[in-house]
């Protein structure tokens, strides 16, 4: 036998060459990261919304709307269209025959929110018309038929509808003719059939829309699977993409980033997202998901720079981490459940739990059960104390100019507001609440001067029980009404049960429920913020007194 030899290698060989520890490079690189922890929590099943009749149709919209008093989801109905218009704390069991707001003659195909009103929601429908809805202060008692403004303008199905995000009264609408329609709310006509502007620049159907932070430029999708980009106010097409290696399907500005992120597919038809900069040529950044064939819903977040990307039809959500430099994307985690979601509603900032560290809240429409399921994400903490690091100022409920400043060519920003508990008094003044304007001015005073809040508290409350002195006691007397043959009795601003005649049927019982149920969630909010409102007096006293001992 041949003795067994070992062959020699050169020692130009890769395995012949040292290695020292700067080769190890399979090491995985950790960065810092607030929220590399951030975790799902989905909501017991008596905080979902459970027997909604979700639409069966497969228009790829939301199809759920949600502000911090009211949610609203397209339902399936027979003849026509309709929407269901829920209070926020009415979860559990949903009557069957609850009213709805259903005046279209077409199915809706999408719904929005006003951002500088929850009172106030826009729908638009397959009857090609877009029409804008006033919402009772105590829910939907009964179908709302008659819209407050109807805008007729689109000679096919309107598909999409978006808010303004800084101008009042200013709304944009796009359907099946390839027309991105601007229209004007304030004025005087209950039928609206001149748009400020049509925008032809499409070629086919427009997919979703996405305004930048000012409102100063609209990225649109479309059919043809390109991202174009244009001012608003004029039409004028400013950017549009060429890439065949991308065929974008929603698209996403990404706060003040300057960056666009759309979702889609690949040259190969896996799901993938990708990354654009001012420079609309190539994408900066793409990365394949899967191989399902599901649209993914984008959703940003400007306050924590986080990305969540929901699958239509997938039961996970992932969600990532966005930077301004390379590789702009880190992956944080996944949240995974069996229950398939048809689409998802977004919680604005100013409703979420921030005494739970809760930083974005989803709700899932689960078809297969006729379920809405509230979904948080939430940074886990030890202390139950606001943490101001994850809750900077944030955008409010208050626009920062009005549509006519809009369309003279002014740009502006939102106006911001503070997430801290009991920092109202030091917050903007609503627009159209009746308040003295000398009121805010002494409020902003206080902010640079401490202890003058406390001061301008008792000089407001003075007031209030000056306006209860003169005012006339009549909300306690019985209204005589003509037109109702029962007599109904307010007390601060709440149908009084002690003098209310007893509900005679299951649904007056039902409303009567949940109006008490309401009531018992403002006291508790009030008697939460009770002792947060008392640290700050006596912060403030303290530091009126030191600076009186400095004098």
């Amino acid at each position: 036998m041949v003795p067994f030899q070992m062959c020699k290698l050169p020692m130009t060989h890769p395995l012949m060459q040292p290695h020292t520890i700067r080769d190890m490079s399979w090491r995985p690189q950790y960065r810092s990261s607030k929220y590399r922890h951030v975790f799902g929590k989905p909501a017991t099943k008596e905080n979902c919304y459970d027997g909604v009749p979700i639409t069966r149709s497969v228009h790829d919209n939301h199809l759920c709307t949600v502000n911090p008093r009211f949610i609203a989801v397209i339902t399936e109905c027979a003849g026509g269209g309709a929407f269901l218009v829920l209070s926020i704390n009415h979860t559990g069991k949903v009557d069957p025959h609850h009213p709805r707001v259903s005046g279209h003659r077409g199915n809706v195909l999408d719904i929005k929110w006003n951002l500088f009103n929850d009172f106030c929601i826009a729908s638009c429908s397959e009857d090609t018309t877009v029409k804008i809805w006033d919402i009772p202060e105590h829910g939907v008692l009964k179908n709302i038929t008659v819209p407050r403004k109807e805008l007729q303008g689109h000679s096919r199905r309107v598909g999409l509808i978006e808010w303004h995000p800084t101008a009042n009264n200013i709304i944009f609408s796009t359907g099946y003719d390839y027309q991105v329609m601007v229209w004007k709310l304030d004025v005087p006509e209950q039928v609206i059939k001149n748009p400020l502007r049509s925008i032809s620049v499409h070629s086919d159907v427009v997919l979703s829309m996405s305004f930048n932070t000012d409102g100063s430029r609209l990225a649109t999708s479309c059919k043809d699977k390109k991202i174009r980009v244009f001012d608003p106010r004029t039409g004028t097409l400013l950017q549009e993409t060429n890439c065949k290696s991308h065929k974008a399907n929603k698209v996403l500005f990404l706060g003040n980033l300057k960056m666009l992120l759309s979702t889609g597919n690949s040259r190969w038809n896996h799901r993938q997202i990708a990354l654009w900069d001012q420079d609309l040529s190539q994408p900066s950044y793409s990365e394949d998901l899967d191989g399902s064939s599901g649209v993914l819903f984008p959703f940003y977040d400007p306050d924590t720079h986080m990305l969540y990307i929901a699958g239509k039809g997938d039961g996970n959500i992932r969600y990532y981490e966005i930077s301004p430099e390379k590789p702009y994307v880190h992956y944080l985690t996944e949240y995974r459940s069996f229950l398939p979601q048809k689409g998802m509603g977004v919680m604005p900032k100013r409703g979420l739990d921030v005494c739970s560290c809760e930083i974005f809240r989803f709700y899932k429409l689960v078809t297969i059960k006729s379920l809405i399921e509230p979904l948080s994400m939430i940074v886990p903490r030890r202390s139950e104390s606001y943490q101001e690091d994850i809750y900077p100022m944030t955008a409010g409920n208050k626009p920062s100019m009005t549509a006519d400043e809009w369309i003279g060519g002014l740009d502006k920003g939102p106006v911001m507001m503070s997430l801290r508990p009991g920092s109202k008094l030091d917050s903007y003044v609503e627009l159209g609440s009746g308040k003295d304007p000398t009121d805010s001015m002494e409020t902003q005073h206080s902010r640079s001067r401490p202890g003058l809040s406390l001061l301008i508290q008792e000089r407001l409350d003075a007031k209030e029980g000056n306006a209860r002195k003169e005012s006339p006691p009549t909300s306690l007397l019985p209204s005589t009404d003509e037109k109702s043959s029962s007599t109904t009795y307010v007390s601060n601003g709440q149908l009084d049960s002690m003098h209310c005649s007893p509900p005679k049927t299951e649904n007056e019982l039902r409303q009567m429920f949940y109006k008490q149920q309401e009531e018992i969630r403002r006291l508790k909010e009030q008697l939460n913020q009770k002792d947060v409102r008392i640290k700050q007096l006596e912060l403030e006293i303290k530091n009126v007194r030191n600076s009186q001992a400095n004098l």
